[in-house]
């Protein structure tokens, strides 16, 4: 395995120091922050969290195979333990250290919604072209973001990171730790509305990303994004450049001819020196958008094309992000849309749906969180595609009863005050045939929902 971390390294990046002797060599081959999923070899962060102290942990860490264990507070003797002023600091530290020896192509991803598939994406694209690092999960937060670079090999041909926010001011620091040569912003919509104010100052923050992009750098954003003057701007500020990307003549990446079906879409693609056809295999055309995006990324960091497209046709989507499969003993069809949510991915799941149901199309809907004040208006305004797209809804929390409470009798499946409450009474209702999309935000927690269509004892009713 490739060693990331030596004792040198790990002093200098965190200015730390191993005890004077007895540590011997010390070769790390990845970053942990979690003895959970630890493997050997590992450098293990004993980072503080709100309701944890990785501290407590660094003696079972090192009984794992940790290589060593980066540490402020007294944990022992050992010689493998680094101790440092404060271990996020290290942390960040090491993520600049990777970041300042890593002499390929690195790309960052920010948005609304899309990030964590523009960025999946972006991993089976570029990883058809030479070795490429990517953020694990949604590793897109203050810490998220320096680990996945503190687990960057040097020699790696590509790096993706995923920059996230939900509060003014959390993407410019992260932005200047990763240093994109290319910047992609999937979207601006009304994530985050209620901490942010506004969908203008949710543009600003996401124009964040472009001040950290180098002199001759790209800017990847879709054609007609909100707050668009940000982003020139910015982009003009530091003497990058912008890409359009839509299906209009005058976008610097256009998409023309797109054909969607019920597994995915396939378009022809104009870019800067480069025309080609390509296929994305996730439904809709949100995904058909990030897909456009993601090539037109991989261009702008020097990708081999013809390779790159190839890469993309592997990409599948994952779990709670649109994954499609058999559940109740393969007699109903579950589009799995948990992971989150926000107005505009509810409204792009809910014409998934309509586009891939062959039955009964039945919706389960979770509260949208972190709208604020705007809460109420945002939860009645997905009537118009609720009813468009869905023959039964289902739906949890306080705010989505007043969509429930909006629907037509005719549609109104259940409500109930939570998703665990909820999970039984859509279980019952539906039937062979059906399909059912399952989405609301992290912290409605859909996952109970979807866990309970999984469950193998899940009846069936008749179609």
């Amino acid at each position: 395995m490739t060693v990331l971390w030596s004792r040198a390294d790990l002093e200098a990046a965190t200015s730390g120091r191993f005890p004077s002797s007895g540590a011997g060599v010390i070769a790390g081959t990845g970053v942990s922050i979690d003895t959970r999923t630890l493997q050997p070899g590992d450098v293990f962060i004993a980072l503080i969290g709100e309701n944890s102290n990785g501290h407590a942990h660094a003696a079972a860490a090192l009984a794992a195979g940790a290589a060593a264990v980066v540490a402020h507070e007294p944990c022992g003797d050992d010689p493998r333990i680094l101790k440092v002023e404060d271990t996020l600091a290290a942390l960040q530290g090491m993520a600049r250290f990777a970041r300042a020896r890593f002499a390929g192509r690195m790309l960052a991803v920010t948005g609304s919604v899309g990030k964590t598939s523009v960025k999946d994406m972006l991993h089976a694209a570029l990883g058809a072209c030479g070795p490429t690092h990517c953020a694990v999960a949604s590793y897109n937060n203050h810490w998220g973001v320096p680990l996945t670079l503190a687990r960057l090999p040097a020699a790696s041909a590509y790096c993706v990171c995923e920059i996230g926010m939900n509060h003014p001011g959390e993407i410019a620091p992260l932005a200047a730790m990763v240093r994109p040569d290319v910047a992609v912003v999937t979207t601006v919509a009304a994530s985050h509305l209620g901490l942010m104010g506004s969908i203008d100052a949710i543009a600003q923050e996401k124009a964040e990303l472009l001040l950290a992009l180098p002199a001759g750098g790209i800017g990847v954003i879709p054609a007609g994004i909100a707050g668009n003057t940000h982003f020139e701007r910015n982009a003009t500020h530091v003497g990058a450049m912008l890409w359009r990307v839509g299906t209009t003549p005058e976008c610097t990446a256009r998409a023309d001819d797109v054909a969607q079906d019920a597994h995915g879409s396939t378009f022809s693609l104009t870019l800067p020196g480069w025309r080609g056809v390509a296929r994305v295999n996730a439904p809709g055309r949100h995904m058909a958008e990030n897909a456009m995006l993601a090539l037109a990324a991989a261009h702008a960091a020097g990708a081999d094309m013809g390779r790159a497209v190839a890469g993309l046709a592997t990409f599948r989507p994952g779990a709670g992000r649109g994954a499609l499969a058999k559940v109740m003993h393969d007699n109903v069809a579950l589009l799995d849309e948990s992971y989150n949510a926000s107005p505009a991915s509810v409204r792009a799941a809910l014409d998934l749906l309509g586009l891939v149901a062959t039955g009964r199309r039945i919706a389960v809907l979770g509260d949208m969180l972190e709208l604020g004040t705007f809460a109420r208006h945002e939860h009645a305004s997905l009537l118009p595609a609720v009813r468009a797209n869905a023959d039964a809804v289902f739906c949890c929390g306080p705010n989505m009863k007043i969509l429930f409470d909006s629907l037509p009798p005719a549609l109104r499946g259940a409500w109930a005050p939570d998703s665990t409450t909820l999970a039984p009474l859509v279980r019952a209702g539906l039937r062979a045939g059906d399909t059912v999309m399952v989405k609301g935000s992290l912290g409605s927690r859909m996952r109970h929902v979807v866990a309970a269509l999984q469950a193998d004892d899940a009846p069936v009713g008749p179609a």
